[in-house]
């Protein structure tokens, strides 16, 4: 018997436990549920296909249950849809894919409950991926579906022309420079290299006396799309940004040396694009998706970025990457990841955690590759790499994305870790971002912003939510 198929045989015998204990009026007609799609990914055309597809080979699997797929008009206007339905009194009972930030916008089931009754190994699952969904009274809001650790990606081709050595293949490598030294692959080394990277229109690299900064048409690196605590937790997590038992946020020291490596990196050294280069004519032309030009040698940036890079295939060819050593000497990795909560005011609690279940074990495999993450459960990942592998016919090193989740941050240290009013926090935080990216960046005193920001983001904390 398949793992698939025995995963539906378990279902089912679940699901009959589940009716006969708690659900006795679903003898007759199966209960109605809904899934709510918007709040993340999933509203592509070959999603919504893919999506439609798990909803009905579940259906088919059993008769306790019956589900319905509801697509969110617009993703601008999700969040509203979704809000509207949960004050008419008509929630959703199962969202998602939605990730670890978006997720502080609503209340959710908590369904520690719900895995006893069901019969849920948490086991099968990395312990800091499960540790992501913990809640403060020791249950849990979501169980791990894929997972998106940050890798570098690097063009080969660039590598190539300026005749350097790829980056390691494999976690705690040393780089080899172009005359055969062999130094650490951290920030420092992934600087270094960047500006060899760096080109301007006469040819010359970052690193000679007649580079021309006013006209680069080939940078080292960018954090493709990545937002600020994104690169922060790159180049040095952290666990001390907020402290709930004292409702006080404070700057970690590593996030001011982050934001000046960051700020030299655009301003001195010119090996990363500001926010008007990204979209300029020699590099995005109006669009800021900069590695897929071919015009940035690498990019830090989660797996999800697999979802964007088409267009490279047949221009150029990448792979992949560790993430630089952090600013402490060690490996952290930062890694996004997607599940399905169930909204609190859920009227159907039992059959969305069955199906939440069902999502988790058996739908991934044909959901994951579909939304660009990894899916949680690693004997599903070879069907995820032969995905991408068809996607990217290059001999991508997949590897390196296994490999990661073993230095993943802690759920403490987490990029989108909570703290009152997250969204609010998030927009101040890429207010200061946005200083540093934008035309006026270089004169950016980094340490008053960084206060300003502290400041700002505690009288947000403190402010009672709406």
């Amino acid at each position: 018997m398949s793992r698939k198929s025995l995963y539906l045989v378990l279902l089912v015998a679940l699901m009959a436990v589940l009716v006969g204990a708690v659900l006795p009026a679903m003898a007759q007609e199966p209960e109605e549920i809904v899934w709510f799609v918007g709040l993340g990914t999933g509203t592509q055309p070959e999603q919504l296909e893919i999506q439609q597809q798990v909803v009905d080979e579940f259906n088919a699997s059993q008769s306790d249950v019956h589900v319905t797929l509801s697509i969110a008009p617009s993703f601008d206007t999700a969040w509203d849809t979704f809000a509207t339905l949960i004050a008419a009194g008509t929630p959703p009972d199962i969202v998602g894919p939605i990730g670890v930030g978006g997720s502080h916008r609503a209340e959710w089931l908590d369904i520690g409950p719900y895995i006893e009754s069901l019969g849920i190994d948490l086991s099968v699952f990395d312990p800091a991926l499960v540790a992501l969904y913990e809640t403060a009274n020791q249950g849990y809001s979501g169980l791990p579906l894929m997972v998106f650790p940050a890798v570098t990606y690097y063009n080969r081709d660039l590598f190539d022309e300026a005749g350097l050595n790829y980056p390691p293949s494999e976690f705690g490598a040393p780089y080899v420079m172009p005359d055969g030294t062999e130094v650490p692959w951290d920030y420092n080394t992934f600087l270094e290299v960047g500006k060899i990277l760096t080109v301007d229109g006469n040819g010359n690299d970052a690193t000679s006396p007649d580079f021309d900064p006013e006209n680069i048409v080939q940078y080292g690196f960018n954090f493709q799309w990545a937002r600020q605590r994104l690169m922060w937790t790159n180049i040095q997590p952290e666990s001390s940004y907020y402290d709930a038992a004292t409702n006080t946020v404070s700057i970690p020291e590593s996030w001011g040396t982050a934001t000046e490596w960051l700020q030299d990196a655009i301003w001195t050294h010119h090996v990363m694009p500001s926010r008007s280069a990204a979209v300029s004519e020699a590099l995005g032309a109006g669009s800021d998706n900069v590695f897929q030009t071919g015009k940035i040698g690498m990019a830090v940036v989660p797996l999800w970025y697999t979802c964007c890079i088409g267009n490279a295939v047949g221009n150029f060819e990448f792979d992949i990457a560790p993430v630089p050593a952090s600013l402490d000497g060690e490996q952290h990795v930062a890694v996004d990841a997607d599940t399905f909560r169930i909204p609190a005011s859920t009227q159907h609690p039992d059959a969305a955690a069955a199906f939440l279940y069902y999502l988790a074990t058996v739908g991934v495999e044909q959901l994951a590759p579909s939304y660009g993450g990894m899916p949680a459960l690693p004997e599903f990942a070879d069907t995820f790499f032969a995905v991408k592998d068809e996607q990217y016919p290059f001999d991508v090193n997949w590897q390196v994305v296994l490999d990661s989740l073993a230095y993943a941050n802690p759920g403490s240290a987490h990029h989108e870790s909570w703290l009152p009013n997250w969204s609010q926090v998030y927009d101040r935080e890429f207010v200061l971002q946005t200083e540093i990216e934008g035309d006026a960046g270089a004169d950016v005193d980094v340490q008053a912003a960084l206060e300003s920001l502290q400041a700002d983001v505690q009288a947000i904390v403190d402010t009672p939510a709406s």
